[in-house]
């Protein structure tokens, strides 16, 4: 095998391994992987530190003496703000995996260098939700003619799903397609099959183990003696960025909040299953602002392109995957009613996409993962047609999935979760039926340690998707784990609401964000190129009154205080008229300052700054 760096007869290779040299005038990066590399190729290049221009630097090439010399792994990209250009190198990385016989690697610190401004950032420790993961699917690279896999990296991705292509636009106009790497933000989650915990094969009948590696798990199973190798993979789309409750719905184009493809796939037998499903927030405009308020309003913002907001989603569906069906597990009553009606409503003209609603906390009052039999039992011939992709050890492809399912509650994170994994254990006992793995009457979850462990890897990747978008874990992660609700669960889910509450009031706007962090919407729309720095532009940074002076905590203590005095001199009552008086004065101010918190809610509420939220 090639050493990465090269580029060859198959296909174009990457420098992943380089040398940073700092100079007083100038930064110079230079690949440590350009042996046999053809002299055309640009094996090095210049950032000039007095005007932050690039210049490719190509065969034998002299910089004198630089000042401090160090290895990256990988360049980000520059961005240009108000105190000058920036160049984002990753300083840290490790192997989290493969991918169709491709290393994984998640990033683990990156740098963030000033290279002509007066300020230097340190090392910052990256979100461990930013991985070096491959943004395509097994579908799209089989499909890839011979001479597009010749093509640099950045044009074989998908650019829905890299996170830095905005950043990555001085790179690609100078051609340093060598450096270029696209990351991608999401998960990867596999099981392996074949051996025990121990490395002896594993019995006649099956064995399970499992070991978590990085941040993520590997189960070792066995299926009847069929060695195989499950692997799920979350790619998160950047065209709608932002964190829950701060970015909801759909913009004018289409695109949704939250909209992540997650693949899973099946290797046994020289095989490769790949089988796709999406989420995304309801295609409509619609906004939850926080307000201290623990279930904030949904508002619904009429707009006389609604329709055509709806067709631009799907048709991008239909175009990218075929056949579309959209899974609505929204609440039939409340807001989440009045949404999903306008929902359905603007369904009904979109002919060509099959629109299912099912009411999810309506037929789960059981709390078991059966619930959902009624609605695979709506949708199973749809889904059965769309099918999954397979291909052969030569590369042939044997069967393409034809469509794709869309499922949406109000986050895309519970509810959804629990639904995608039930329909992709669907996909796998179909796909192991097959290829005679298990008999036409077999499903895995006949097989408890192993179903345990699919449902385990399911669940770790919900959580994985829920701390991107919201901060904690998933919700209902018990019904993916066990299939039922238990105790410690209920528990688990209620510390994870409470905490989703507090990260949505004041954390997930501008207070506590810390670029490049990308938990952040505001640091969400600056790497993604949502904004742009003008240095003739007010500072979108300015605060009003009630965030300039931080008022929250001294109202929160004056109502705190308010009731308790309150509750004292009620005590008191009996024993002086006197204390009469002082409980209703006390019970008045304390309204009253319970009054003024509720009536300025969102002033109160940490919030992005950037960007609007459509």
């Amino acid at each position: 095998m090639e050493e990465v760096g090269q580029v060859s007869k198959q296909g174009f290779k990457l420098f992943d391994q380089m040398e940073l040299q700092e100079y007083t005038d100038k930064l110079v990066i230079k690949s440590l992987n350009n042996n046999n590399s053809p002299p055309e190729i640009s094996t090095a290049f210049s950032i000039d530190r007095s005007d932050g221009n690039i210049q490719s630097l190509i065969g034998d090439f002299s910089s004198g003496t630089p000042t401090k010399v160090f290895i990256i792994y990988g360049v980000v990209g520059t961005i240009r703000l108000l105190a000058g250009t920036y160049l984002l190198v990753i300083t840290s990385r490790k192997e989290v995996g493969t991918y169709l016989g491709f290393p994984i690697f998640r990033v683990m610190s990156m740098k963030f260098m000033a290279c002509n401004g007066i300020l230097r950032l340190s090392s910052c420790q990256e979100s461990d939700g930013v991985r070096l993961l491959m943004s395509t699917s097994l579908q799209r690279t089989g499909k890839l003619a011979e001479g597009r896999a010749r093509k640099p990296l950045w044009k074989q991705a998908d650019p829905r799903f890299v996170w830095n292509r905005s950043l990555l636009e001085e790179l690609i106009e100078c051609k340093l397609d060598a450096f270029i790497i696209p990351l991608v933000q999401g998960s990867i989650l596999k099981s392996i099959t074949g051996y025990d915990s121990n490395g002896a094969i594993a019995t006649r009948e099956r064995v399970v183990s499992l070991n978590r590696v990085l941040g993520f798990q590997t189960v070792q199973i066995n299926l009847k003696d069929t060695p195989a190798k499950i692997t799920l993979i979350s790619r998160r789309c950047t065209r709608r960025l932002g964190t829950r409750m701060w970015r909801r719905g759909a913009n004018l184009e289409g695109d949704t909040a939250n909209f992540i493809e997650t693949e899973q796939l099946l290797e046994i037998e020289g095989f490769r299953y790949s089988f796709l499903q999406v989420r995304g927030s309801i295609p409509l405009l619609w906004e939850q602002i926080v307000d201290l308020s623990y279930k904030p309003r949904i508002k619904i913002v009429n707009h006389e392109e609604t329709p055509k907001i709806v067709q631009r989603h799907f048709n991008d569906l239909i175009q990218r995957y075929g056949e579309a069906m959209a899974v609505d597990l929204t609440e039939k009553h409340g807001d989440e009613g009045q949404l999903s009606m306008a929902f359905a409503t603007e369904m009904q003209k979109v002919p060509q996409i099959r629109y299912v609603s099912f009411d999810f906390h309506h037929f789960s009052s059981k709390s078991n993962f059966d619930h959902l039999q009624p609605l695979f039992d709506q949708i199973s011939g749809d889904f059965e047609k769309q099918g999954y992709f397979l291909i052969d050890s030569g590369g042939q492809i044997l069967m393409e999935q034809k469509g794709v399912v869309r499922a949406n509650c109000i986050d895309c994170l519970d509810r959804t979760n629990v639904t995608q994994s039930y329909l992709a254990q669907k996909s796998l006992n179909s796909q192991l039926q097959r290829i005679g793995a298990l008999s036409s009457t077999e499903c895995i979850s006949l097989f408890s340690d192993i179903y345990e462990k699919f449902r385990t890897i399911w669940a770790e990747q919900g959580d994985e998707i829920s701390l991107e978008y919201a901060g904690t874990s998933a919700l209902k992660g018990d019904l993916v784990r066990f299939g039922r609700q238990t105790v410690p669960g209920l528990i688990k889910d209620g510390v994870s609401a409470l905490s989703r509450y507090y990260l949505n009031n004041f954390h997930d706007g501008i207070r506590q964000a810390r670029f490049p962090l990308f938990h952040k919407i505001d640091a969400m729309d600056l790497i993604s190129g949502r904004y742009t720095v003008n240095r003739n532009s007010p500072s979108p940074f300015q605060l009003n009154g009630f965030e300039s002076f931080s008022y929250l905590p001294v109202a929160s203590a004056f109502v705190v205080g308010g009731i308790t005095l309150t509750s004292i001199t009620f005590n008191q009552v009996g024993r002086n008229a006197q204390h009469f008086v002082s409980a209703i004065i006390w019970a008045g101010l304390t309204a009253g300052a319970m009054a003024v918190v509720k009536a300025n809610g969102r002033q109160f509420c940490s919030r992005p700054r950037l960007c609007d939220l459509r």
